[in-house]
């Protein structure tokens, strides 16, 4: 098993602020339901805490920290969380064993997957709209493409 301490402070902070930021890039694909998407966020990364064990389980309990003037500008976002990605998987791939590496990719996922199905889009006071919007399901198609790789 593969231990926080076998990553340098850059290393650890990129594997902790990748899946907020594919979290967070889900979030910014469709306006609306931003409170909804951030609490169901907590409890993911709650349960992620809870559930886990070994590495996932230390960087789920990790609060990102996420420079947020990076943010400012939406459309920066996609390219900002691809490459987060990108560095957190190297480093994993270098560092953990591929069950930690497989469960990493797993739970980037489950948190955008969590974060989209958290509020329906379009509809008028809950009745109709959508489970997941074209612009958040698009989101989830680029994360899964990158992290799957």
């Amino acid at each position: 098993m593969t231990e926080k301490a076998a990553f340098n402070a850059e290393e650890w902070s990129q594997l902790v602020e990748a899946p907020a930021l594919a979290a967070l890039r889900v979030i910014a694909a469709d306006r609306g339901g931003t409170i909804r998407e951030s609490l169901s966020l907590g409890r993911a990364y709650t349960e992620a805490r809870d559930e886990g064990s070994g590495l996932l389980a230390e960087i789920a309990a990790t609060p990102p920290q996420i420079d947020r003037s990076e943010l400012k500008d939406r459309e920066a976002i996609p390219q900002r969380t691809e490459q987060s990605l990108r560095e957190a998987l190297s480093i994993l791939e270098g560092k953990a064993t591929p069950e930690e590496l497989e469960a990493y990719r797993a739970f980037v996922l489950k948190l955008a997957d969590t974060v989209a199905h958290a509020h329906k889009e379009g509809g008028f006071l809950g009745i109709g709209g959508k489970e997941v919007s074209e612009s958040e399901q698009t989101a989830l198609d680029e994360l899964a493409a990158v992290v799957n790789g």
